[in-house]
């Protein structure tokens, strides 16, 4: 790897719109979107068919009121809502994208609160904006606003395609769907979102990809690394038909690159694993890599010649693993570089548009989020015994604040030209950053002693009975101090696999308490998981998969009551 290596060349953009033009000058007969729209087979669109659609729905929305103004829109990944996001970001005014997942209320809430005007629409939600009191427009029915602004166009309407650009003018309003129970809107300009695809690209070479989009679009980290990055640079986005078809979608569209979260990179390291113990030939893959490994550390690499069963199966096209969104395990990202697939992740906030650190290409460290950005500082301050401190960035893609939170917006940026991401962890001797927890999660003992429910969630997950777990501490009026208490759910797949009908509760205890045992093994006394509650069922999650801690406290308190009496 090369530590000194030069940042990547990157064309300099100053908002959405410039990024889009100047694609479209680079790459314009280049396929943008692959989307099969309800058909067995994608269909490409040009990088000059999309933005004549973009200038086209523009002008319609333009001439009809829509300008300077806010839009939602909300559904799930396609075609549309790209096309949508961007035709408000190049001239209509502020895009607040919705979850799709939410209830009725908050959709109607998130719209009322940001002063919406007009919501942009899947059918699929078609109950969940019935009722929203702003004019509504479903993606069903953008091909005729698009013919209206082609008419438009071509009598001479150029007011869209004149809007001037403010690079610091609010681009996007997103409601977080946070795990705390607390959603705020954070404010991203046209600058900040710029600024980040630049970064990000000077770090990490992406050029000429095709990526696959599974994860949500309202949600900047796929927003902005799996929409506008790729159009940036001149890729394909394929979007995939749901996480069961991620394989046979890799596969049609030539998948080269995936944005994926560590429960889903888990998930496919361990099926990997699953497939080649049913099919015999595990023991055949461990020589393999212990060969491949050895001939690697003397210059010769031939992992996609020795691992091409698993590379076709992955469709024989994926070359980049990024993680982001949570912490990856070390050891499954060293396993899929290891079979040939550079495997690396990032660390990002929605705050920061999101991109904070980014492990590079050419220059990473399997167990770390990564190198900030350049230009952009990472900082430890309040820094503990243990070497962890309070993790502070500071960088030009740093959010406008919290809307109308001036509260909120004070906590994290205080004036000090810092902001303060609310995470702990430290910098290594090389500058990459290492996290070891989310402040707000921390248990703090009655010594000082500070235990962070992630490392201990880390090492379970790294056991192979454990689907998911959490890690809280609940406070022992007896001890007057914490019990480590570890919520977990059981992979039944690997259960069932291991001990077919033979699966007791009895048995699944008894290797979950094994798995405990493990944890409390790696660790210091004082972070010992004290009790293990088995829940039959998994914990709460956002739409980005990521555990909702708000009320785990309350979830586990029956167990735990019950385990405490015992």
């Amino acid at each position: 790897m090369k530590k000194n290596a030069p940042y990547h060349e990157v064309r300099k953009i100053t908002d959405i719109r410039d990024m889009i033009r100047g694609s479209v000058e680079l790459y314009g007969d280049t396929p943008a979107f692959l989307w099969k729209n309800g058909t067995p087979d994608y269909k490409p669109i040009s990088y000059k068919e999309f933005y004549e659609e973009v200038k086209a729905l523009g002008t319609a929305l333009y001439s009809m009121g829509f300008k300077d103004t806010r839009i939602a829109v909300s559904g799930p990944n396609s075609y549309r809502w790209a096309l949508s996001y961007m035709t408000v970001a190049c001239g209509l005014g502020t895009v607040v994208p919705i979850d799709k997942e939410i209830n009725k209320e908050e959709f109607e809430n998130i719209v009322k609160i940001s002063e919406t005007t007009l919501v942009l629409y899947d059918k699929k939600i078609a109950e969940k904006v019935a009722d929203v009191p702003v004019e509504k427009i479903c993606f069903d029915d953008i091909p005729e606003y698009i013919e209206k602004g082609k008419k438009l166009l071509a009598d001479g309407n150029e007011d869209y395609l004149n809007v001037e650009i403010d690079p610091e003018k609010l681009a996007s309003l997103i409601f977080t769907s946070g795990t705390t129970g607390v959603s705020k809107g954070v404010m991203l300009s046209q600058k900040n979102i710029a600024i980040n695809l630049m970064g990000m690209c000077e770090m990490f070479y992406i050029g000429g990809d095709t990526f696959l989009s599974i994860l949500p679009l309202h949600h900047v980290y796929e927003c902005t690394c799996g929409f506008l990055c790729p159009l940036y640079r001149g890729c394909t986005i394929a979007y995939c038909e749901g996480i069961k078809h991620i394989t046979k979608n890799m596969a049609e569209a030539k998948v080269s690159l995936m944005l994926t979260v560590p429960m889903v990179l888990e998930l496919m390291w361990k099926r990997l694993w699953a497939t080649a113990e049913k099919s015999g030939q595990a023991k055949k893959l461990r020589t393999g890599l212990k060969i491949s490994n050895a001939l690697r550390k003397i210059g010769i690499d031939k992992r996609k010649k020795l691992f091409k069963a698993i590379h076709d199966s992955f469709g024989g096209h994926l070359r980049v693993l990024i993680a982001g969104g949570a912490a990856a395990n070390p050891e499954v990202m060293k396993g899929f570089n290891d079979l040939g697939f550079l495997t690396v992740q990032g660390y990002g906030l929605s705050e920061c548009a999101p991109i904070a650190a980014l492990n590079r290409n050419m220059y990473f460290k399997h167990d770390s989020a990564g190198l900030p950005l350049r230009d952009c500082t990472l900082d430890i301050v309040n820094v503990k015994d243990d070497g962890t401190g309070d993790i502070r960035y500071k960088g030009g893609n740093v959010m406008m604040g919290y809307y109308e939170n001036p509260e909120a917006t004070a906590e994290v940026l205080p004036g000090d030209g810092w902001f303060y991401t609310g995470d702990i962890g430290y910098l290594d001797k090389d500058g990459f950053l290492h996290i070891t927890g989310r402040k707000k999660n921390v248990i703090v003992t009655s010594n000082g002693k500070n235990i962070f429910p992630e490392e201990l969630e880390a090492y379970l997950a790294r056991t192979p009975y454990v689907q998911e777990s959490v890690v809280i501490g609940i406070m022992n009026n007896n001890k007057k101090d914490y019990d480590v208490i570890a919520g977990i759910m059981p992979n039944e797949d690997k259960f069932k696999e291991d001990f077919g009908d033979a699966v007791t509760d009895e048995l699944i205890e008894k290797k979950l308490q094994e798995a405990v045992n493990y944890v409390n093994d790696q660790v210091q006394n004082y972070k010992h998981i004290d009790i293990m509650i088995v829940r039959k069922e998994g914990f709460p999650k956002n739409t980005s998969q990521k555990i909702k801690r708000y009320g785990l406290e309350e979830l586990l308190m029956e167990d735990y009551k019950k385990k405490v009496i015992r």
